[in-house]
């Protein structure tokens, strides 16, 4: 599969900058500065990039809890983003969102969501609004191998294929609900469900974003071509906690240390792509030291940045009355 060198490079601008700015929010939630819960996807870049290199500005995603990355992809802005992460009034939601209720409606994005497997049912409302509108648009939802087995997903799952929506459903599985195992906790196979609600299956490896790119364009052309919804499963691995701060006692002492090594989606990409001569390394190098600056930037605003103003209700009372 062919894919347009501004494309690449359009994605590792992406993937870079989800990197960076999730690495200086691990740095910069523990000075305390940071009110509420953080949770990183570093390791994790390559499935929200290669899937939303095959959308459009007129297509919808919906996000988790973990939904920074998804933001980032879908072209939120990182001052916006980072100023609400702060709480600040300069925050794409004003300050009142946080890290886990990111959204920006100007491009397509419905939200990260606190709610597990809140995703999916919103997304079949945004599909079947494209296929009323008869827009030509799709509706993807991301959720992980824990809200899988969430009742509002399974809902979903068949909700969108009676209506033959323009869905599809993103897996990010990796291999754990919160703490929990999903070969504990998750009975069968995705593969399974999928296949029981009368929709195509497609696998790959979210270490390599090639191969997100490539399923993600089948499912995504299987549900724009009008041919109802379709599960992409995604296999990755988060490098930080659930959350920042969790210790992670559940997993074995060498296990990130090895996707580190082994499953970098960036070092992968970095690697295939200038030896196959499409850029050099100082070209990707130039990349990062943008996108570095970028980071540091949206970090000083945010810091500098008022808080948002409760509202005078007493004032506003007045002035009806």
């Amino acid at each position: 599969m062919q894919i347009a060198r501004e494309t690449l490079l359009r994605s590792y601008r992406s993937m870079r900058t989800i990197r960076m700015f999730e690495e200086r929010l691990h740095v910069e939630f523990a000075t305390g500065e940071i009110p509420g819960f953080v949770h990183l996807y570093c390791g994790e870049e390559a499935s929200a990039v290669g899937v939303c290199a095959n959308l459009t500005d007129n297509d919808t995603i919906a996000s988790t809890h973990r939904g920074h990355g998804h933001c980032i992809a879908k072209g939120v802005g990182v001052a916006g983003m980072m100023a609400e992460i702060y709480g600040r009034s300069t925050g794409v939601c004003r300050g009142k969102g946080g890290s886990m209720h990111i959204a920006d409606l100007t491009c397509g994005m419905l939200g990260a969501n606190g709610i597990v497997g809140g995703g999916p049912p919103l997304i079949c409302g945004a599909a079947l609004s494209h296929k009323t509108l008869g827009d030509g648009a799709v509706a993807v939802a991301f959720y992980g191998d824990g809200a899988s087995n969430e009742g509002t997903t399974l809902e979903s799952l068949n909700l969108a294929s009676v209506w033959q929506l323009p869905a599809v459903f993103v897996v990010e599985d990796n291999g754990y609900g919160e703490a929990t195992a999903a070969s504990y906790a998750c009975a069968g196979s995705q593969k399974a469900r999928a296949a029981a609600f009368g929709m195509p299956y497609i696998e790959c490896d979210g270490s390599d974003y090639f191969a997100v790119h490539q399923a993600a364009g089948e499912a995504i052309a299987h549900a724009r071509g009008g041919n109802g919804p379709a599960m992409l499963h995604v296999h990755l691995q988060r490098w930080y906690g659930h959350f920042e701060g969790d210790a992670m006692t559940y997993r074995a002492p060498d296990e990130v240390a090895e996707a580190r090594r082994d499953h970098d989606c960036l070092k992968l990409f970095r690697d295939r792509v200038t030896q196959a001569g499409l850029f050099e390394g100082s070209a990707l190098d130039e990349v990062d030291a943008a996108v570095a600056d970028e980071i540091e930037a949206a970090v000083i605003r945010a810091k500098n940045d008022p808080l948002p103003q409760a509202p005078d209700l007493m004032a506003d009372v007045y002035v009806r009355y």
